[in-house]
């Protein structure tokens, strides 16, 4: 039987919550609490793998616009997470990381952030970047300011150091659910040479085995960085 390969950071797109839920006749928000579960699944899922890195997509920078209902019973599902899950991720040895943009959001919501970043923060088992409030070209206008304000000249390596998940490697493998075949505004520098798989089952229904076909399929790409199929292909080992 083959294995699935084991990609060392893997970033989803969490997409298909309200798709779910509207399909069931049931509210918009059923369905991103019924994705709340999917993610406590993949977590571990992740963990059982060995997956090192894993980066999700839980609101982006343009969600606002989405109706205010919506939007206000998101940030009380983030706040329920936040007292619910982060003990239990701390445990797990996962670290923490909310990636995006802060400014604007409520004190207590930071705060959060702030508190579950400083209690995993020195756990080694795997990170797991949150994104929220976050957008690809705000990434990368907030590195290129970093860098005029210390006056650093902005090449491929200084702006990669200012970006907001200069912490990690880039993705080696970028999951997208819910059958749309986008990035939209999703770690736009960071994806130059991730592959990606595209699926059709909505984020709440995403398992064990839809992540495991995702790994396969990735499995069987060739990565070549810009190389040829025969340099990018291991040397055979020589003989003792």
């Amino acid at each position: 039987m083959t294995r699935p390969a084991v990609p060392g950071h893997l970033a989803i797109v969490m997409d298909g919550n309200g798709r779910w839920a509207t399909r069931r006749f049931l509210p918009r928000l059923a369905g991103h609490r019924q994705g709340l579960e999917a993610l406590r699944r993949c977590v571990g899922a992740s963990l059982e793998r060995g997956i090192g890195v894993l980066t999700v997509f839980a609101f982006s920078s343009e969600n606002w616009q989405r109706p205010g209902e919506e939007v206000s019973g998101l940030m009380e599902l983030l706040g329920v997470a936040l007292r619910k899950e982060v003990p239990a991720l701390r445990e797990q040895g996962v670290q923490i990381h909310f990636v995006g943009d802060r400014a604007g959001l409520a004190r207590a919501m930071v705060e959060g952030f702030e508190q579950a970043e400083l209690d995993t923060a020195d756990n080694q088992r795997m990170v797991l970047n949150v994104c929220f409030n976050y957008g690809g070209r705000w990434d990368m206008v907030q590195a290129a300011q970093r860098l005029l304000a210390s006056g650093v000249d902005p090449t491929e390596e200084t702006l990669a150091g200012a970006l907001s998940l200069a912490h990690v490697p880039d993705p080696d493998l970028l999951i997208r659910t819910g059958g749309d075949q986008r990035v939209s505004n999703f770690l736009l520098w960071q994806l130059a040479y991730t592959e990606m798989v595209f699926s059709e089952t909505l984020w709440p229904d995403f398992d064990e085995r839809a992540l495991d076909a995702a790994l396969l399929e990735f499995g069987q790409r060739e990565r070549r960085f810009g190389r040829t199929a025969e340099q990018a292909r291991p040397a055979p080992a020589r003989a003792a």
